[in-house]
C-alpha cells in the first residue's frame, strides 16, 4: 500500500528512480525484520521513508561526488518524520507517473515501468501478465531506469504545451494495460482481469491527482463500462460470448454508474477527445437493456466523430459494423472493403471477421467462411481462434 508513495518520495529526494527503488526494497526489508519484534510503528509511511532516507544518507557518504545531495537529504531527515500532506503525495505521484511513461521509453518498458512501480507488480507478475520471459521484463525495467538517467530526465509534472503531450503518453500506457486485460493478444484466455483492474487503479488515482483534464475522466469512463461486461463476456467454458449474444442482467452496473459519472465530467470539462469518444459510444451500449434497443445510428455518428479526431482504420472498421447495424449489411461491406488495402490492418484478424459477420447476414456462406477461417489464422488467441473455427464450420 505505501509503496508507490515511497518511491514517489524518494524519487524527488534523489532524482534517480532505479535508486529509489532500491532504497524503498531497502526500507521494506527492514520493517520485515524489524516489526515482528518492535510492532507495527503508528505511522508505517513515515518509518518507511526515515529508514529508506537513513540508507541514502549512508550512500551519499560513500560517494563523495555527491556531497550536495547528501546534505540537502541530511537537513531534511528527523528522527520523526511528518505525515506528508495531501499535497505532497499527489504531487509527488503524479512526478512519478509521468517519470514512468516518459516518451523517451519505449511503450512496453512505460507499460512495465508504471506496473513495477504503480502497480506494484514484480517482474514475475508483468512477465505472466503480458506472456513474456522473467528475463525480457527485467531487461526493459533495467533498460527503462538507464534510458531515463541517460536522458536527464525531470522529475516533474510537465506544464504548457508539453503537458498534452506528455499526459497523452500517460493515458496510452493505462489504456494498453486496459486493453491487453480485456482481450487478451495470446494465451489461451480471452480476458486477464487483474490487469484491467490495475489499468481501472492507476485510472481512478489519476483523475483524482488531475480533476479538471477531460481525457483522464474520458479513459477512466471507457474502462469501467467496458469492464462492466467482463462477467458476461465468457460462458462457464471459457468460451467468448459476442456483444450482442451477452447476458445484460449479468452486466456489472455498479462499474456502469461509475463510467457513466466519469463521463459526464468529462463532457462537462471540455470538447470530447478519442477517449471520451469512445466511452460515449460504450455508454450507447451499457444504456440499452436490450440488443435492439441499441442506438446504432448514434454510435456510427459517435465513430465518425472519434475518425474526426482520432484517425484510423481500426476506428473506420468499427464505424462498418455500427453502419451496417444502423443501415444494413451492405453498408457496412462497403466501407470494410474500402478498408482492404489498408496495410495496418493487412494482419488484423478482427478485419476478415467483421467481413464475414457481414457476409453471412447478405446470405454469401461460402465466402464467409473462408473470411473466418483467415481471420482464425490470424489471431495468437486460443480462445478466439477456436470461435472463429467454430464460425467457420456453421458457414457450411
Amino acid at each position: 500500500m505505501e509503496s508507490a508513495r515511497l518511491v514517489a518520495g524518494l524519487v524527488r529526494l534523489v532524482r534517480d528512480v532505479g535508486m529509489a527503488e532500491e532504497l524503498a526494497q531497502d526500507a521494506l526489508v527492514a520493517a520485515l525484520e524489524q516489526w515482528p519484534e518492535t510492532g507495527t510503528p503508528r505511522n508505517p509511511g513515515a518509518w518507511l521513508m526515515a529508514v529508506a532516507k537513513r540508507r541514502a544518507v549512508d550512500q551519499f557518504r560513500r560517494r563523495e561526488t555527491l556531497d550536495r545531495k547528501y546534505l540537502e537529504i541530511a537537513r531534511d531527515l528527523e528522527t520523526e518524520v511528518p505525515e506528508p500532506t495531501a499535497g505532497e503525495i499527489r504531487d509527488d505521484l503524479l512526478r512519478l507517473i509521468f517519470t514512468a511513461c516518459h516518451p523517451v521509453l519505449s511503450a512496453e518498458a512505460r507499460v512495465a515501468l508504471t506496473l513495477k512501480l504503480l502497480g506494484g507488480l514484480k517482474t514475475e507478475e508483468i512477465a505472466r501478465a503480458f506472456l513474456v520471459g522473467e528475463s525480457t521484463v527485467a531487461q526493459r525495467l533495467v533498460r527503462a531506469k538507464k534510458a531515463l538517467a541517460k536522458a536527464d530526465v525531470r522529475y516533474e509534472v510537465p506544464s504548457g504545451p508539453e503537458l498534452a503531450g506528455r499526459l497523452a503518453s500517460v493515458l496510452e500506457v493505462i489504456y494498453l494495460i486496459f486493453n491487453e486485460g480485456y482481450s487478451a493478444t495470446a494465451g489461451d484466455d480471452l480476458m486477464r482481469p487483474e490487469l484491467c483492474a490495475d489499468a481501472q487503479r492507476l485510472g481512478r488515482v489519476l483523475a483524482r491527482l488531475m480533476p479538471r483534464e477531460p481525457e483522464v475522466h474520458g479513459l477512466v469512463a471507457l474502462m469501467e463500462i467496458q469492464a462492466s461486461r467482463a462477467g458476461a463476456r465468457v460462458d462457464a467454458n471459457g468460451e467468448p460470448v459476442l456483444l450482442l449474444e451477452q447476458d445484460r442482467t449479468r452486466w456489472n452496473r455498479l462499474l456502469i454508474g461509475l463510467g457513466l459519472d466519469a463521463l459526464e465530467k468529462a463532457e462537462r470539462l471540455g470538447p470530447r477527445g478519442p477517449y471520451t469518444a469512445q466511452a460515449a459510444i460504450a455508454a450507447c451500449h451499457a444504456r440499452a437493456a436490450r440488443p435492439e434497443d441499441t442506438d446504432w445510428a448514434r454510435i456510427a455518428d459517435l465513430y465518425a466523430e472519434l475518425a474526426s479526431v482520432n484517425p484510423s482504420p481500426v476506428v473506420e472498421l468499427n464505424r462498418a459494423v455500427a453502419l451496417s447495424m444502423a443501415h444494413g449489411p451492405q453498408a457496412g461491406l462497403d466501407l470494410v472493403d474500402a478498408l482492404a488495402g489498408e496495410p495496418a490492418l493487412s494482419r488484423y484478424h478482427l478485419l476478415p471477421t467483421v467481413r464475414g459477420d457481414l457476409l453471412v447476414k447478405l446470405g454469401r456462406p461460402a465466402e464467409a467462411r473462408a473470411e473466418f477461417e483467415r481471420a482464425a489464422g490470424l489471431t495468437r488467441n486460443t480462445r478466439e481462434r477456436a470461435l472463429l473455427l467454430d464460425r467457420a464450420a456453421a458457414c457450411g
